[in-house]
């Protein structure tokens, strides 16, 4: 159930039963997101998020088994929503060049919540990526995990973005490499931003992590960047 009639799809191994198919499991979702942005990982819990929602510890396990289920459902939803936006972003742009700084700008951007998704909160969805989606692959569960095609869309996402970038310069050898470390380099300059400044730069009048990760692209494959 989304109220807005847009569905995103989610690895099904990520669940027992789909959140988004009862008022309880929207439920769920919006305060998960709520408590770990608050609280992070670490200190959430579902006996804690059973009371917050006025709901059971049983309940809220039968649509996920742990707390980690429930973050790999979490930042894959993240990452199809942001394939989403991207399909968009490209539509019917012939410039290659133009492409590859839309879908740039999109993945290190700062989020703004998104109407058509009344269930989720994407700009404290995207603080959760930030500190936390490491937990979904630094885990001595990753091998299982990605056999499952849990992480499919993020690679998708990455997979789409180099063949642009392959479009521009096909010679180029590391475009996965390379925006892999663009999205996550771009997620620890938002943290350091807003808790440890001195390692990052900040520059009046502009978003200077933005700029620098466009930057960083199109030197990389020897381009010009667009103005």
């Amino acid at each position: 159930m989304n109220f807005s009639g847009i569905r995103l799809g989610v690895n099904q191994s990520t669940f027992i039963k789909d959140p988004e198919s009862s008022e309880l499991g929207l439920r769920i979702i919006r305060g998960s997101i709520d408590m770990i942005e608050e609280m992070g990982m670490e200190s959430f819990t579902f006996r804690k998020l059973a009371k917050e929602i006025s709901s059971t510890e049983a309940s809220i396990y039968r649509y996920f088994e742990s707390k980690y289920k429930l973050l790999l459902y979490l930042t894959t939803w993240y990452w199809s929503w942001m394939d989403y936006r991207l399909s968009f972003q490209l539509a019917n742009i012939e410039s290659a060049e133009t492409r590859l700084d839309r879908a740039i700008r999109l993945l290190v951007e700062e989020v703004k919540e998104d109407s058509d998704f009344s269930h989720i909160n994407e700009v404290k969805l995207n603080h959760i990526v930030i500190a936390e989606s490491s937990k979904a692959y630094l885990t001595k569960e990753v091998d299982d995990v990605n056999s499952k095609g849990v992480f499919s869309t993020y690679k998708g996402l990455v997979g789409t973005i180099s063949d642009i970038i392959h479009e521009l310069q096909p010679d180029y050898k590391y475009p996965h490499m390379l925006l892999s470390t663009v999205i996550e380099g771009a997620h620890h300059q938002r943290f350091f931003a807003e808790h440890l400044p001195r390692l990052t730069d900040v520059v009046k009048g502009e978003d200077a992590i933005g700029e620098f990760y466009r930057e960083l692209v199109f030197k990389a494959i020897g381009r010009t960047l667009p103005r």
